[in-house]
């Protein structure tokens, strides 16, 4: 579904990824993995064409790599940024509803997909975003996305500051989607969701990949988890 070869991205003249290649199949989870500040966000964001990238993107057999952002939006590529970027003044059900591509057109996912995954949501359909706590704007943020219909979401942290309740719920929430055929990427740092929901991981240090494999793989590497993972 998504293959990357040979990614180099730049900040003005600071080489951040360096060379990246990596691949998701369909209804895939894959874990990015890394200490912060290693180029993990800027991935997600050169494939959503959000910063000067070279290299090859191929989304579905098509070079995505150079198309403005919301035609790889709607080529169905879905991406929840780690600041989530939802609406504060908008309620949750007007959060939800601008998720939509095309309002004319029925998706697989609706409303009531959306309130079963997450009952929270539908208690506060009308409050304003910026009342919600920070595991509810998540939640929002998950599926505003998911409402566009993407084959693949990328998820940027969104664990970061919740309780474990909230961590296991995110966790349950990701792998039924993976169960009707959407791939994720999950940037993450916390072992336990990574370790229990993916199928691979990649490990990213100074703009590389210094790791790939299974989870089983990563148990038997103890010196990647220390020299990449641990502080």
């Amino acid at each position: 579904m998504l293959k990357i070869q040979n990614l180099h991205t730049f900040y003005g003249n600071s080489h951040i990824l360096q060379g990246v290649d990596l691949f998701i199949k369909k209804g895939e989870i894959v874990s990015l993995l890394g200490r912060n500040g290693v180029g993990r966000s800027t991935l997600c964001k050169s494939i959503m064409g959000l910063v000067r990238a070279t290299g090859s993107i191929y989304y579905n057999g098509t070079e995505i790599i150079g198309l403005p952002s919301h035609q790889i939006a709607h080529q169905g590529i879905g991406y929840v940024p780690e600041d989530r970027s939802i609406f504060p003044g908008l309620t949750v059900l007007q959060n939800l509803e601008l998720g939509m591509k095309n309002v004319k057109k029925t998706g697989r996912w609706g409303l009531d997909d959306m309130f079963r995954l997450f009952p929270q949501l539908e208690e506060r359909k009308n409050l304003q975003g910026e009342l919600l706590s920070g595991g509810e704007q998540q939640m929002l943020a998950m599926c505003r996305t998911l409402m566009g219909n993407p084959d693949l979401m990328m998820i940027d942290e969104p664990t970061e500051g919740l309780a474990p309740r909230l961590v296991q719920e995110i966790g349950d929430f990701l792998q039924e989607i993976a169960g009707h055929g959407i791939s994720t990427l999950l940037v993450e740092q916390k072992l336990s969701i990574t370790l229990n929901i993916s199928q691979r991981l990649y490990i990213m240090g100074h703009g590389k990949i210094v790791f790939e494999g299974t989870p089983q793989n990563l148990e038997d590497y103890p010196r990647i988890r220390q020299e990449w993972l641990e502080v």
